[in-house]
């Protein structure tokens, strides 16, 4: 199955016009053409099947068939710092869409190796791996936010912080991630969260957390956490 991505479609629209570079993707590249079927979702939990009806610069097709997607057990928040490569972030974004993630904030905390982000391409990322692991819902991606703007804003049920400090109390995050909750999760820069943030956070009801014994990178780390609330959720 391959899985096309139009956004702002809804389940009453009888047909879809595509962009001109996906209609260039799917007539020259995929070489697809007239009464081809594809599979096409809005990035909001909805799968449109589809027949094509006019190849070429402007791809036009009849929707016949609208499926929802099963709504996920469990809502999770990872609020990340960015890297200082950037592919190093986009990996992150990658790997987590593909298990299973349903918002990021970039975080710029008091350590962060990069303070400015560009959300186009990290937008692009994300729509190529909710194709790829063909999921129909795509996350949603904040504007960066500052450490203590997202901490005294956060609302989940469930907040958490993964730190490296050994001299402050910390559990591991295995046994506190809940099953059908929502969730957020703060990972912090290579040079790990400052005493004051971490004193905020706490302040701000966010639990300490470790991932384990392993000293982990930023990305490593977050897409640790991401499956570590998968696998609660396993059904």
């Amino acid at each position: 199955m391959q899985l096309f991505y139009h956004p702002g479609i809804t389940k009453n629209d009888k047909q879809i016009i595509f962009p001109k570079d996906e209609s260039r993707h799917i007539a020259k590249v995929l070489r697809k053409k007239e009464g081809d079927l594809l599979e096409v979702t809005n990035g909001e939990g909805l799968l449109f099947s589809v027949e094509l009806k006019q190849a070429g610069n402007k791809a036009v097709a009849k929707i016949l068939k609208v499926t929802k997607e099963k709504t996920a057990p469990y809502f999770l928040h990872m609020a990340v710092a960015p890297t200082k490569m950037n592919d190093r972030f986009e990996w992150f974004l990658e790997k987590a869409t593909e298990i299973g993630v349903h918002e990021i904030t970039p975080i710029i905390s008091d350590h962060s190796e990069r303070k400015v982000v560009k959300l186009n391409r990290f937008e692009r990322v994300l729509q190529s791996a909710m194709k790829q692991s063909l999921h129909y819902r795509m996350p949603k991606l904040n504007e960066p936010k500052s450490f203590a703007e997202f901490v005294n804003s956060a609302s989940e049920e469930e907040k958490f912080i993964a730190h490296c400090e050994e001299d402050k109390e910390r559990f591991l995050l295995k046994n506190k991630a809940k099953a059908k909750s929502s969730s957020v999760m703060l990972i912090g820069p290579e040079g790990d969260f400052s005493s004051g943030e971490i004193k905020l956070a706490l302040e701000n009801n966010f639990q300490p957390v470790s991932l384990g014994n392993s000293r982990l990178r930023t990305e490593t780390a977050a897409i640790a956490a991401c499956h570590t609330f998968a696998l609660a959720n396993q059904e």
